[in-house]
């Protein structure tokens, strides 16, 4: 599984309310239909488990593997709501990555958010590298593809990634 494009695709609200949204079910599919990516989900957990993770300094993991998520080589964040923006920080927080992109460095997973808040980008601008403006299911694949293209280097990816239609770079493109 070495050259698998691992990808953890993020729903920020509780598992109940994620596994019930269309869109994950079919980026999930999509992803894993192809044959050198490995797509997981996770979900906010809730304030008992929450908790739990905090108290035992547990980093907040996968549904499928229970891999870590600062363990991927990307996480992406649907955004269907802004009230969901705070649980996408106490997400980061939990999985012990860098919330700002300009803090993430090599070796750390790429941030990409997707889905109807990003029209607007700018609000979460500053926490993640890349901002998918339209279809994930069109755009994702070809991003996994790019990112081994590039050797897994994160700045020649980022570089690459902001010249594709609908992609957005914020470090970059500010």
């Amino acid at each position: 599984t070495e050259d698998l494009v691992r990808y953890a695709f993020c729903f920020p609200d509780l598992y109940d309310i994620g596994m019930s949204h269309l869109g994950i079910k079919i980026l999930y599919h999509r992803l894993n239909e192809e044959k050198d990516v490995w797509c997981e989900r996770c979900f906010m957990p809730n304030t008992d488990m929450e908790e739990l993770l905090r108290k035992h300094d547990m980093p907040l993991f996968a549904l499928e593997s229970k891999t870590p998520l600062n363990e991927f080589d990307f996480i992406g964040f649907t955004l269907q709501y802004e009230l969901c923006y705070t649980n996408i920080l106490a997400m980061l927080d939990l999985a012990h990555i860098p919330f700002r992109a300009k803090d993430r460095k090599q070796g750390d997973p790429i941030l990409m958010a997707g889905g109807p808040c990003c029209c607007n980008p700018e609000p979460i601008a500053d926490f993640f590298d890349i901002v998918i403006m339209g279809e994930g299911e069109e755009i994702l694949p070809d991003l996994m593809h790019l990112y081994k293209d590039c050797g897994r280097d994160r700045s020649t990816f980022l570089e690459k990634a902001r010249s594709l239609k609908g992609i957005y770079v914020p470090e970059l493109d500010h």
